[in-house]
């Protein structure tokens, strides 16, 4: 081969040299720039789900600052209802403290009619009749039925006055029934006196023969004619209260008198004293 035919080949092979470094070059820009592509969408995949977290997020930080606000509403609410609460139930503490007053109030007032109702009851009956037995069983029925008595017994001095004979009684035996010394006894010791021995403080429903709950003197004129010896009470009535001791100092003061009176009036067989003897009267 001469070399002019050598020269026109090697001519005629560099383009195909030339075009496949080209060739390659450009496979490499491609590749690179498929590869830039590629993170690029991995950048943006990557972006779009950090702005899907950030929107969710917000929403998030937004609907827990809705909440917020509605929290401090409902607590803002809450603070107002409780302190309407404190206001009604101080309203209504007070009012139930003002009926609780009035309800005790209207008890007291009612226990004052009822005590002022049997002061009145006895005394009427202790001045309803001119007999001795009449006036007598009025007396039991006062220690009775308005004291609360069980076993009692009622004395009057003999014309003496050493001794204290039973007139009346109840619930106490016959044996015990008989006259008793004024010195040295504790019925005496009322007489001598002229005041009144009640343990306030022992309970009367436990009281003996020895040992009475209650001496009542009975008095005619500042003197002591008498005793009522209450020796035991019922079971349910264990002390004494204000009545009795009102009723107590109403038998003293007219028990007595009441007696006296009929016993008069009795042996004046049932006979008005004429007008003679109420003309010296006027005072």
């Amino acid at each position: 081969m001469s070399s002019d035919q050598r020269n026109r080949l090697d001519t005629s092979e560099d383009p195909g040299r030339d075009l496949k470094t080209e060739r390659d070059e450009f496979l490499q820009k491609f590749g690179r720039g498929a590869s830039l592509a590629r993170q690029f969408l991995h950048d943006y995949e990557a972006l779009e789900q950090r702005l899907r977290t950030l929107e969710a997020e917000n929403a998030a930080l937004r609907a827990k600052v809705e909440a917020d606000h509605a929290v401090r509403d409902l607590l803002r609410k809450i603070e107002t209802l409780e302190a309407e609460k404190a206001e009604l139930l101080s309203r209504f503490n007070r009012a139930e403290e003002i009926r609780s007053n009035v309800v005790a109030r209207m008890e007291d007032v009612e226990l004052e009619f009822a005590n002022l109702a049997n002061l009145f009851v006895a005394s009427t009956q202790l001045n309803s009749s001119l007999s001795p037995r009449a006036v007598t069983r009025r007396i039991k029925e006062i220690l009775a039925q308005l004291v609360g008595a069980e076993r009692y017994a009622m004395y009057l001095s003999n014309p003496e006055g050493t001794e204290l004979v039973p007139i009346a009684s109840e619930g106490v035996p016959g044996a015990q029934l008989v006259p008793v010394r004024v010195q040295g006894t504790r019925l005496g010791a009322v007489v001598e006196s002229g005041a009144a021995a009640i343990d306030e403080e022992a309970d009367p429903s436990q009281g003996t023969f020895e040992q009475p709950a209650a001496i009542i003197p009975l008095m005619l004129d500042e003197r002591t004619v008498g005793v009522i010896a209450i020796f035991a009470t019922l079971a349910q009535k264990n002390r004494f209260h204000t009545v009795d001791f009102e009723l107590f100092r109403l038998l003293g003061r007219h028990a007595a008198a009441a007696l006296v009176g009929a016993s008069l009036f009795a042996q004046a067989e049932h006979k008005l004293p004429g007008l003679e003897a109420f003309l010296d009267l006027s005072v």
